[in-house]
C-alpha cells in the first residue's frame, strides 16, 4: 500500500468523506461551509493493458456552496445519483446530478437540533435521519416523509440499515445500541460482548452493515461491524448474533468500513507512539473473522475519516486538510498453471466461491463452485484447492486439480491450511501448530492395475505430519497422527515455501527451519531480524527471498559459511539488498540469480541483485522463465470475471533479451553471436538459431541449435542441408515459422501442389486440403478426396453438427459415421435406406440393428438383424420390444429351441406385473394351451372365491374349458403328424390318450374341464326357472347342483335347493337339505341356530314327505350308468335322437334345440 495526497484550498480541515461506489465521485466536508465532489481521472483502455496503475489527477473537482457551518455528514444514494449532506446547524441538503454537475434538489431544516447521521437502505429508497436530540425521520427518495420518531431522553448518534431493509440499528451517545423494526417500533438492545471488562467512558466511533451485494466470502459470514473509540470492536453475522467475531485493535478509532465485497474491514484511527508523545495515524485492515491482515501508517496529525473506492483498489483518508489516496493490492485467491490462470471470486446470487480456470492459450474458460474456498495454490500442470470439507466440523480438504479443473485427488486432513506449499511431487499445507506434507501422484498414464496399487500404497507413507517443535530425523516415517499435530506452540509457523530438495517453515519469531525433501528431516534453523510474511526460493534452492508484514523484501543466503561476531562459524547470511513496499515477487525458472518484483505501481528485473530499469505495470506475475515475464492484470479482470480478456495478460521480455533481439536485426549475426556467447542462456541462442535460419545460414543455425540443446532444430537444419533449390529451402523455413499461408504460396509457386497438400494435411486444414485437391486433376487424388472428406465430416461431427456431416460422409463413402449421424439427428429413414443398401453380413448392421432396437423400431432392427444372419438377436429384439407373436413366429421360421424358456420368462414377468389377463393371452397366442388354461382356472377360482357375479364366474369357467379343448386337438394334431402309416388313426388315438392321463395328473380339471362352467350353468339356470315359476324345472336342476360341492359353497347349493324343493312343495327333499345345511362345518352357530328355527317353522305346518313320484324316477333307479342331461332345460334326456355341441360335448333335448342358435353352456353357434 502506498499513498499519493491532494490538497484541500485554505488549510480547511476536513471532516467527513464518501466515495461513490458507482459513479466514483469523491465527496468531502470540512469546516465553514465546505463541500468538495472529485473525482479520480479514469485511466484509458490502453492504460489498463499495460497494467499502469491508476492516475492521481482530477477530471472532476466542484465545490458545492449551501452550507455555512462545518459539513459534518455526507452520504450517497448511488442507486438514483443523489448526494446527502448535512451540517452543525442541522441544515440538509440533497444534491442531484445534471449534466455531469451537482445541484440543490431539496433543503430541509429542523432548526432544533443537529444531524448525527444519516444512512439510505440497500436499494436507496428510504434514508434515516437521525438527531443528536433523540429525533428520527425516515423519508423517500422523492422528499416525502415516510414516518418520524421521537425517542425521548436519548441521545443519538449513529444509524445503519439491515439488507433486506427491515431492521434499523439506532447508535446511543451512550454506547448502547438499539435495534427497532423498519416502521420506527423498539426490539431489543443489542448485545455488546466487545465491551467486558471495559472502564472509563466511551463512545461508538462507527457501525457499518455490509448488505452482500457483491457475495459474501463465506456462507454465513459476519457482515454487520461495531466499533467503538477505545478500540473494541465485533463484527456479528446478524443483529441478534450471540457469538460475534471480537476484536481488540489497541488504537483510538475514529471510523470504520468494509470493503466493497465485505472481505476486509477497514478501521481508522490512531495509536499511541513509544518513543514520541504524538500520536500516530494509522489503518488497521481486517477479515471479517478478525484476522488482522495489514497496518498502514498514514502522515499528518489527525485522520478524521476513511471511504473505500467501489473496486476495493483504493481507499481514501481524510487527514487534517488533505486527502490522502492509498492503493490496495488485495490479496487474491489465484493461481497459475500450464498457461491457465486460475483466480476465484464470489457472486451475489451464489453462496460458494466462483473458481474460474481461464485458459489463456485459447482463450476457454471452466467454471467450478467451491464452498468455503481458502486458497489456491499452482505448480506446473496442477493446481490444489484447500477448503474447508464442513462450516461446523474441523476438517478441511485439500483438492488436486488439473489446469481445467477437474478433481484427480481429495485429501481430507484435521489442521487448517492457513499456508499451502507445492512441488513438482509434494504438496505441504501448515497450520500455525504443524505441517502436514503430501506426496501426490498423478496417474498420468497408469493401467488400472497401477491405480489400484498406487490407492494401495497411499496409506503407507505417501502422508505424514510433522509439529513445528519436533525434530523429524527423516528417517522414520511420520505417520498421520494429529493428536499430537493441535498441540500449541509458543512460536506459531507465518509462512512456508519448498522446492524439490527442500522444505523452509517461517516462524513468528523470525526462526526459518530447513526441512530436507522427500524425507522430511530437519536440517537446519537460520535466523532472521524479521516475521516472513511470504517467502520465496530460487530455482536451485540457495536463496530465499522474504516479504514481510509491512511489504519489506529482503534476501537470505542458505549455504554460505560465515564467521558469525562471536567468531563462530555459521551458515546462512542475510544479503543486503532490502526493498520497500514489495507486494509480489517471481524467481526465474531457468536461473538463481533472475527474480522480478513488484514495487508500488513498477516492475523491477534484478539480475545478481542489481535492477534493470523498471516498466510501470500493476499486473501480477504468473511466470518468469525464457527470459520472459508473464503477468496478468488482475484487478482489471475481476471487475468483470466472467469475461476475462486476452488483452490482460501481458509479457515483458528482460533487457538481454531485448538487446540481443537488437543487435541481430542491426548488426547482424556474426557480432551478436559473440555477445550471446559472453551472456549465454538457452533463450538467446535460440532466438540467434532462428534469425540464422531466417537468411538460410545454416550452419550458425546447426550450432546455435545445438547450444540450446534442440534436437528437433537440429534435424530441420540437416534435412534444409539436402534439399537442392533456394526456394524450396525458404518454403521450408516459413512452415517451420509457422508463416504457413506463405510457404503454401511458395509450394504452389513451384508448382508442388503436392507438397502444399501435404502441408494442409500436417496442419488438419482439411477444408483447405479439399480445396486445393479440386484445384488440379489426377486419379491418385480419389483416395486423398475420400480422406479429406471424411475428416472434414469429423470436424462437423465433433461439434455436434450432424447435418453438415451428413453431407460429407455421403462424398466420402463412410457408412460406419453416416449411420451414426442419422441416428443422431434422428432420421431413421436415412438410416433404413442406408441398412437396406448395405450387402449381406455387412459388419455395420449389427450396430444398425442396435440403434434401431433403441429407438423400438422392431420391424426395421429385424429386418436389420436377419439380414446378416442373426436370428438369435431378431428375437431378443422382439422380446425386448414386446412383439411378443412376431418373436414366437420368428423363432419357430428358424426353428429355435429356446422359445419355451422365453415364453416362459415373459409370462413370469407378466405375472410379477400382476397382469394375469396378458399372460393368458401370451400362451394363447403362442399355443401353449394347457399354461393359459391354468392361469385362466386360477382367475376363475379366485373370483368365484370373492362371490361376484355368477355370470361372470361362468364365463371364466367356459373360457378356461375352451383353452382346455384346444389343448387336447393340439396334441392329437402332434401326434397324427407323427406316425404316418396304417395304424395311424389308432395310434394317433392312443397317443392323444397317453399324453391327456399325463395332463390329467397335472390338473384337477384336465380330466373333466367344463365341471366348472356346468355348475355355474346350472346354479344360474335353476334360479332363472324359480323366478320364471317353473318350480318342477327348477327342482330338478337344483337337485344336479349336489354334484358340484367342490365348485359352488355348499351353503349355497342346499339354501336353493330347499328354496326350489320347498316352492314345489317336496317338503321330504327341502327336509334333506334342512339337514344338510344344519350339519355344515362352515356355519357359525348363530346361523346354523337361524336355519333350525326355519326348518321348524316349515315342517311344524307340512309333513316332510312327497307324495308325487314321476315315472322319470323309475327310469333313473333302474338304470346303472346315468343319463346325458340336457343343458337348455336341467332335465334327464330320455329320447334316443338328441343335439350335441361340437365343442363342449354337451347335449340338449332335439325340440329345445331349434329354439336356440347357440349351444347354452359354451356359446359356440349351433
Amino acid at each position: 500500500m502506498f499513498l499519493f495526497q491532494i490538497a484541500i484550498p485554505g488549510n480547511v480541515r476536513l471532516r467527513c468523506i464518501s466515495w461513490n461506489k458507482d459513479q466514483g465521485f469523491i465527496a468531502c466536508g470540512g469546516e465553514d461551509g465546505l463541500l468538495k465532489v472529485l473525482k479520480l481521472e479514469t485511466q484509458t483502455d490502453e492504460a489498463k493493458i499495460k497494467g499502469l496503475a491508476a492516475p492521481s489527477n482530477l477530471s472532476v473537482n466542484q465545490t458545492l456552496e449551501g452550507h455555512s457551518g462545518s459539513v459534518q455528514v455526507v452520504t450517497w444514494n448511488e442507486q438514483y445519483q443523489k448526494l446527502t449532506t448535512s451540517d452543525q446547524n442541522g441544515l440538509i441538503i440533497v444534491w442531484m446530478l445534471y449534466k455531469g454537475a451537482w445541484y440543490e434538489e431539496m433543503i430541509n431544516n429542523r432548526n432544533k437540533s443537529v444531524v448525527r447521521s444519516m444512512s439510505w437502505n440497500a436499494d436507496g429508497q428510504k434514508i434515516c435521519i437521525v438527531y443528536e436530540d433523540g429525533a428520527v425521520i425516515v423519508g423517500s427518495v422523492d422528499g416525502n416523509r415516510i414516518w418520524g420518531k421521537d425517542l425521548k431522553g436519548t441521545h443519538l448518534c449513529h444509524v445503519a440499515w439491515s439488507s433486506d431493509s427491515q431492521v434499523l440499528l439506532f447508535g446511543m451517545a451512550n454506547g448502547e445500541i438499539h435495534i427497532y423494526d423498519n416502521q420506527g417500533n423498539f426490539i431489543v438492545k443489542m448485545k455488546l460482548s466487545c465491551l467486558v471488562n471495559v472502564t472509563g467512558a466511551f463512545s461508538i466511533a462507527g457501525i457499518h452493515w455490509y448488505y452482500g451485494t457483491e457475495g459474501y466470502i463465506e456462507p454465513d459470514c459476519p457482515c454487520l461491524a461495531v466499533c467503538y473509540d477505545n478500540g473494541r470492536c465485533q463484527i456479528m453475522r446478524d443483529e441478534n448474533d450471540h457469538n460475534p467475531v471480537l476484536i481488540d485493535t489497541g488504537m483510538n478509532v475514529v471510523c470504520i468500513q468494509w470493503n466493497h465485497c465485505g472481505s476486509v474491514l477497514a478501521v481508522a484511527g490512531s495509536l499511541k507512539a513509544t518513543s514520541q508523545d504524538k500520536d500516530v495515524n494509522i489503518v488497521q485492515f481486517y477479515t471479517p473473522f478478525g484476522e488482522h491482515l495489514r497496518t498502514l501508517k498514514v502522515p499528518g496529525k489527525q485522520i478524521s475519516a476513511l471511504s473505500w473506492e467501489g473496486s476495493g483498489l483504493k481507499i481514501a483518508l481524510a487527514v487534517d486538510s488533505y486527502i490522502y489516496f492509498a492503493n490496495i493490492r488485495p490479496d487474491y485467491k489465484w493461481g497459475y498453471c500450464s498457461n491457465t490462470v486460475v483466480y476465484a471470486y464470489t457472486r451475489p446470487d451464489r453462496p460458494e466461491y466462483c473458481v474460474v480456470f481461464w485458459d489463456t492459450k485459447n482463450n476457454e474458460k471452466y467454471v467450478k463452485y467451491v464452498k468455503s474456498l481458502i486458497s489456491i495454490t499452482t505448480y506446473g500442470d496442477f493446481c490444489v484447492l484447500a477448503t474447508k470439507a464442513d462450516e461446523n466440523q474441523p476438517q478441511y480438504v485439500l483438492v488436486l486439480c488439473n489446469s481445467i479443473g477437474t478433481p484427480l485427488d481429495p485429501k481430507y486432513i484435521d489442521i487448517g491450511p492457513l499456508f499451502v506449499t507445492m512441488t513438482k511431487t509434494h504438496v505441504i499445507a501448515a497450520s500455525k501448530e504443524a505441517f502436514y506434507v503430501w506426496q501426490y501422484r498423478v496417474a498420468k498414464k497408469l493401467t488400472a492395475m497401477e491405480i489400484n496399487q498406487v490407492a494401495r500404497t497411499r496409506k503407507e507413507g505417501r502422508e505424514r505430519i510433522y509439529h513445528i517443535d519436533d525434530t523429524p530425523s527423516g528417517s522414520a516415517d511420520g505417520h498421520l497422527d494429529y493428536s499430537r499435530a493441535i498441540e500449541g506452540t509458543r512460536d506459531p509457523i507465518c509462512a512456508i515455501t519448498a522446492s524439490d530438495k527442500i522444505l523452509l517453515v517461517g516462524r513468528e519469531s523470525g526462526t526459518i527451519q530447513r526441512y530436507s525433501l522427500p524425507s522430511v528431516g530437519i536440517v537446519q534453523k537460520y535466523t532472521l531480524n524479521c516475521r516472513a510474511h511470504q517467502l520465496s526460493l530460487n530455482c536451485n534452492s540457495s536463496r530465499v527471498a522474504i516479504i514481510d508484514l509491512s511489504g519489506v523484501l529482503t534476501f537470505f543466503d542458505l549455504d554460505t559459511r560465515v564467521v558469525d561476531s562471536t567468531g563462530q562459524q555459521a551458515i546462512g547470511e542475510q544479503l543486503k539488498l532490502e526493498r520497500k513496499d514489495v507486494w509480489d515477487m517471481k524467481w526465474a525458472k531457468d536461473n538463481p540469480d533472475l527474480f522480478a518484483m513488484m514495487e508500488k505501481t513498477r516492475m523491477y528485473v534484478f539480475r545478481n541483485l542489481d535492477p534493470e530499469e523498471p516498466i510501470q505495470t500493476s499486473g501480477y506475475i504468473c511466470n518468469f522463465e525464457d527470459l520472459e515475464i508473464k503477468s496478468v492484470l488482475l484487478d482489471e479482470i475481476l471487475k468483470n470475471p466472467e469475461h476475462p480478456n486476452k488483452d490482460y495478460i501481458i509479457n515483458f521480455e528482460i533487457r538481454s533479451l531485448r538487446d540481443s533481439r537488437a543487435l541481430i536485426e542491426k548488426v547482424g549475426i556474426e557480432e551478436s553471436s559473440q555477445f550471446i556467447e559472453d551472456n549465454p542462456h538457452p533463450r538467446l541462442w535460440r532466438l540467434l538459431a532462428e534469425a540464422a535460419l531466417q537468411k538460410l545460414d545454416l550452419q550458425t543455425a546447426e550450432q546455435a541449435f545445438v547450444r540450446c540443446k534442440d534436437y528437433q532444430g537440429i534435424k530441420f537444419v540437416k534435412r534444409l542441408g539436402n534439399l537442392q533449390s533456394e526456394s524450396m529451402k525458404q518454403a521450408e523455413v516459413a512452415a517451420y515459422f509457422s508463416r504457413f499461408e506463405e510457404a503454401e504460396r511458395m509450394y504452389l509457386g513451384m508448382d508442388r501442389r503436392d507438397l502444399a497438400i501435404g502441408l494442409r494435411i500436417k496442419l488438419g486444414d482439411w477444408f483447405r486440403v479439399l480445396q486445393l485437391l479440386k484445384t488440379g486433376s489426377g486419379d491418385s487424388d480419389d483416395a486423398l478426396l475420400e480422406q479429406a472428406h471424411n475428416a472434414i465430416g469429423d470436424y462437423f461431427a465433433d461439434r455436434q453438427k450432424w447435418l453438415n456431416a451428413v453431407q460429407y460422409y455421403v462424398q466420402g463413402r463412410n457408412q460406419e459415421r453416416l449411420a451414426e449421424c442419422y441416428y443422431m439427428l434422428e432420421d431413421y429413414q436415412g438410416l433404413e435406406n442406408l441398412a437396406n443398401s448395405l450387402p449381406e453380413n455387412n459388419k455395420l448392421l449389427p450396430d444398425i440393428a442396435y440403434m434401431f432396437v433403441r429407438v423400438g423400431m422392431c420391424e426395421q432392427a429385424v429386418s436389420a438383424f436377419l439380414k446378416c444372419n442373426r436370428p438369435k438377436d431378431a428375437v431378443d429384439t422382439c422380446v425386448h420390444l414386446n412383439q411378443w407373436n412376431k418373436a414366437v413366429e420368428l423363432a419357430k421360421n428358424h426353428n429355435m429351441k429356446e422359445i419355451g424358456s422365453l415364453l416362459a420368462r415373459y409370462a413370469s414377468h407378466l405375472l410379477e406385473k400382476n397382469k394375469i389377463l396378458d399372460a393368458i393371452e401370451l400362451y394363447r397366442k403362442a399355443n401353449y394351451f394347457l399354461e393359459a388354461a391354468k392361469l385362466m382356472f386360477k382367475i376363475a377360482d379366485e373370483e368365484a372365491k370373492k362371490r361376484t357375479k355368477p355370470l361372470r364366474v361362468k364365463k371364466l369357467y367356459v373360457l378356461s374349458a375352451l383353452l382346455i379343448e384346444q389343448c387336447h386337438e393340439q396334441m392329437q394334431n402332434a401326434q397324427r403328424g407323427k406316425v404316418k402309416g396304417k395304424s395311424s388313426e389308432t395310434a394317433s388315438a392312443l397317443a392323444g390318450l397317453l399324453e391327456e392321463d399325463v395332463l390329467s395328473s397335472t390338473n384337477r380339471f384336465a380330466d373333466n374341464a367344463w365341471r366348472g362352467a356346468e355348475a355355474y350353468h346350472f346354479f344360474i339356470l335353476a334360479q332363472r326357472q324359480l323366478y320364471k315359476g317353473s318350480v318342477d324345472a327348477a327342482l330338478k336342476t337344483a337337485l344336479h347342483l349336489q354334484d358340484y360341492e367342490d365348485i359352488i359353497p355348499a351353503v349355497e347349493i342346499y339354501s336353493l335347493l330347499a328354496l326350489c324343493a320347498c316352492a314345489n312343495r317336496a317338503f321330504d327333499v327341502c327336509s334333506k337339505a334342512f339337514v344338510k345345511l344344519e350339519s355344515l362345518e362352515a356355519l357359525r352357530p348363530e346361523q346354523k341356530q337361524q336355519y333350525e328355527d326355519l326348518a321348524l317353522e316349515i315342517f311344524t305346518r307340512h309333513c316332510p314327505k312327497y307324495n308325487k313320484k314321476s315315472d322319470l324316477d323309475d327310469v333313473l333307479e333302474s338304470e346303472d350308468g346315468k343319463l346325458p342331461v340336457c343343458v337348455a332345460t336341467g332335465e334327464p334326456i330320455l329320447e334316443y335322437r338328441f343335439w350335441m355341441c361340437s365343442i363342449c360335448k354337451h347335449c340338449m333335448k332335439a325340440k329345445e334345440a331349434g329354439n336356440y342358435n347357440f349351444c347354452p353352456l359354451c356359446h359356440s353357434t349351433a
